[in-house]
């Protein structure tokens, strides 16, 4: 898919370094020596070293031995990894023995490098639940300045090249967030538009969605929209952002000039920010498997540094595409 495809070109422009945290996890160990043999990235594979090596034997992966590996019961660095983690945690952490053992796990460790600046980002997911590969980051690298809220895009992509730009539209927020506020929901707005401009270069339609266009409807979460919209504008002037609008206005041009003349993003939207959680949810699996969509993410936003999240049922490409991802948004600084 001709998307994929420059994601991952875009990749090989400004390398980046990724750490991957199961480094022992056979899609994982596949999806790394693929990247290193494109030079999609540099890799930090945690893990230990002999069991790697056994591995990539086995599955006759070539070029593992070209990652960076990093064994949490073998690494010279490792105290002061800890002395780090005490001083971001401060009276939360109980004890040094409490800090050595959250830091001997990969995920926490990976974390570090990341805080640290030795890792440009992480992916992790493939053998590990959201709220394991979540907590570590809430904990040491938090939100971005001005961005309370994580939050999950997927990019959409379509077969037929006259659906949002060039086939593709991105969704959010379908991952994290159940109920976001008005603020909330403004900044999952602003989050979502740079990711857009990150990762595909586009320049981003920013629709809020409801079950209202331009007053058709009153009701509180109406409301909430409506105060979304001017906040997000505010805090991100460089965008295009507009609503309320239902989700036909925001996308089909005819009905867009005919429910909001005048706007600049109806009928002509290419991200779909949605009011609540199960709505971006239930919209992005149904537009996958009626319309035939392919659902790239979710993408992780507002984290002060690119952390993301896999599915325990990724596929090897699954992991490539999310290593491209995660380098883009690093290159971006985003």
């Amino acid at each position: 898919m001709k998307f994929i495809e420059e994601l991952r070109e875009e990749a090989k422009k400004n390398i980046q370094k990724i750490v991957l945290p199961e480094g022992t996890e056979e899609r994982t160990l596949k999806a790394a020596d693929y990247a290193l043999e494109h030079q999609l990235a540099e890799i930090i594979l945690i893990g230990n070293k002999t069991e790697i090596d056994k591995l990539a034997q086995q599955h006759s992966l070539k070029h593992i031995s070209n990652a960076q590996i990093i064994d949490p019961n073998n690494f010279d660095e490792f105290e002061s990894y800890v002395d780090m983690f005490m001083t971001i945690r401060g009276k939360k952490i109980a004890s040094r023995a409490d800090a050595v053992a959250l830091v001997r796990d990969p995920l926490y460790l990976a974390t570090l490098l990341v805080k640290n600046g030795a890792a440009d980002g992480e992916v992790a997911g493939a053998q590990n639940t959201t709220g394991d590969v979540l907590r570590p980051a809430f904990q040491i690298v938090k939100t971005m300045p001005g961005i309370s809220v994580v939050s999950g895009a997927f990019f959409m992509v379509f077969e037929d090249q006259s659906v949002g730009d060039q086939g593709i539209l991105v969704f959010a927020d379908c991952a994290v967030h159940p109920n976001p506020t008005a603020k909330e929901l403004a900044e999952i707005a602003v989050a979502t538009a740079r990711t857009t401009k990150a990762i595909s270069g586009l320049e981003p339609r920013v629709a809020l969605l409801s079950f209202s266009t331009k007053g058709s409807a009153k009701h509180e979460m109406v409301d909430k929209v409506v105060d979304a919209t001017k906040m997000a504008q505010e805090m991100a002037p460089e965008f295009l952002f507009d609503g309320e609008f239902q989700a036909d206005a925001a996308i089909v041009p005819e009905i867009g000039s005919k429910k909001a003349p005048g706007s600049a993003i109806a009928g002509k939207a290419n991200v779909l920010v949605f009011p609540t959680l199960e709505v971006g949810n239930i919209a992005y699996k149904l537009v996958q498997r009626l319309a035939g969509a392919e659902a790239v993410g979710p993408v992780l936003q507002g984290m002060a540094a690119p952390i993301n999240d896999l599915s325990r049922g990724c596929s090897v490409d699954d992991i490539i595409n999310m290593i491209a991802i995660t380098s883009l948004q690093a290159a971006n600084k985003f």
